[in-house]
């Protein structure tokens, strides 16, 4: 079964905030028929743990506004990888290198890729303004 119209939304909101905080190779992943704990996997990167912290805020600031509520969130103490669980989504922060090092992408390659639409043209999301400053 297919991601959720729900859990695509989410999605492209986590990934247009990502987006403007600079995060690189942003890409979503469907792999609701692997996993029943959650539909779709996005993923990001940030340059260092400041970007990374940067990127956490701002999806988590989108995701709020959204109507996602956060089950969980990992690694932000160290900001190399930080995962955030809002149970449809789960958002996977890493820096750039421990990215390269565990290849997520590669160990889903066989779930199918979700398009983003509107990444490319910031003005697709209304960012909350506590964060537009940040």
């Amino acid at each position: 079964m297919p991601a959720t119209d729900r859990a695509i939304e989410l999605c492209r909101r986590a990934a247009l905030a990502a987006s403007q905080r600079k995060a690189e190779e942003i890409i979503a992943i469907d792999v609701s028929d692997r996993l029943a704990l959650t539909d779709v996997f996005l993923i990001a990167s940030g340059a260092n743990d400041r970007q990374v912290r940067a990127i956490v805020d701002v999806v988590d600031e989108a995701m709020l506004k959204a109507g996602a509520k956060r089950r969980m969130r990992e690694g932000l103490t160290e900001a190399r990888w930080v995962l955030l669980d809002y149970g449809d989504v789960v958002v996977h922060i890493q820096r750039s290198e421990d990215r390269d090092f565990y290849a997520l992408e590669r160990l889903w390659k066989d779930c199918p890729a979700i398009e983003i639409p509107g990444l490319d043209d910031m003005t697709a999301l209304d960012v909350p303004d506590s964060v537009e400053g940040a």
